[in-house]
């Protein structure tokens, strides 16, 4: 099914993710991300903390359709509860939506895809990710991966908008992870079958913090 992910994981894929820079933009302005360098730190941080839970709950929303008896609301709860930022919350909740939306589109089925009534303002995204990649054929390290694709790039390609990157030199930062992100799918896949309780509970707070201050800006690029 290396084809479907690739069209999961493609940033063409219309879901949204394309207008959210993954706190890249809010870093970038706090002076914390001002090359490819530092980029790579912070790029690092994110996956290893808050880009291994969602990749986490990803795997278990993927895992849980599977199962037959998805457990949509404590895997919602669980996750909100792993993100302190409401920004973060109400962007999360818009992603899944639109996750949903094109999910339900690209592979129709006569069920709904995922965790539709888990939340007034839709599930948040990892959890629409792992339903639509469960509808898709995939499995959960596929979910987790994709997850974690989806936030390396937005970053990257957020930093080299706002600060006018080599992209040669984020292609090969893009290289570089790709080990780091495989280990970490490996990591969320196993586990996937856990009680929502005890998925991971890494946190990055600055991101929340950042996050914050982000959505009070009256002009910005990217939504979050």
């Amino acid at each position: 099914m290396l084809a479907t992910l690739l069209l999961l994981a493609d940033g063409r894929f219309p879901a949204g993710g394309h207008a959210h820079s993954g706190g890249a933009e809010a870093a970038c302005a706090a002076g914390d991300v001002t090359d490819v360098d530092s980029l790579a730190r912070y790029v690092e941080g994110r996956l290893e903390t808050t880009g291994t839970v969602e990749a986490a709950f990803a795997a278990a929303a993927c895992a849980a359709a599977a199962g037959g008896a998805p457990r949509w609301t404590d895997l919602d709860r669980e996750l909100a509860a792993r993100t302190p930022s409401p920004a973060l919350r109400r962007a999360s909740r818009t992603l899944g939506r639109q996750m949903l939306r094109a999910g339900a589109r690209t592979w129709p089925s006569p069920t709904p895809p995922g965790p539709h009534d888990v939340h007034p303002d839709g599930p948040l995204q990892p959890l629409a990710l792992g339903a639509v990649a469960h509808r898709a054929g995939l499995r959960p390290d596929d979910a987790a991966r994709c997850a974690l694709h989806h936030l390396l790039t937005g970053m990257t390609s957020a930093a080299l908008r706002v600060l006018g990157l080599d992209p040669f030199e984020v292609s090969r930062l893009h290289a570089t992870m790709a080990p780091r992100l495989e280990r970490l799918a490996t990591l969320a896949a196993g586990a996937a079958h856990l009680e929502p309780p005890s998925l991971p509970a890494r946190s990055g707070l600055l991101v929340d913090v950042l996050a914050e201050h982000h959505s009070t800006w009256e002009v910005r690029l990217f939504a979050s």
